[in-house]
């Protein structure tokens, strides 16, 4: 597992979110921990190194 910072597409505040490095490619839908709107995180992973991180708000 590793920390990982990045902003809500929403409030702009920083939050962190930790990531199963072993797992390719993943996506979660989590709700900000500051405004609680729904966020779609898509982290990439290559050898345990993130090599790419998406960060989607999410229609309502």
């Amino acid at each position: 597992m590793e920390e990982h910072f990045f902003q809500c597409p929403y409030c702009w505040e920083e939050i962190s979110m930790l990531f199963d490095t072993s797992v390719h490619n993943q996506t979660y839908i989590e709700d900000c921990e500051i405004c609680c709107n729904p966020i779609e995180i898509n982290p990439v992973f290559n050898n345990s190194e993130l090599i790419a991180l998406n960060i989607l708000n999410i229609e309502q």
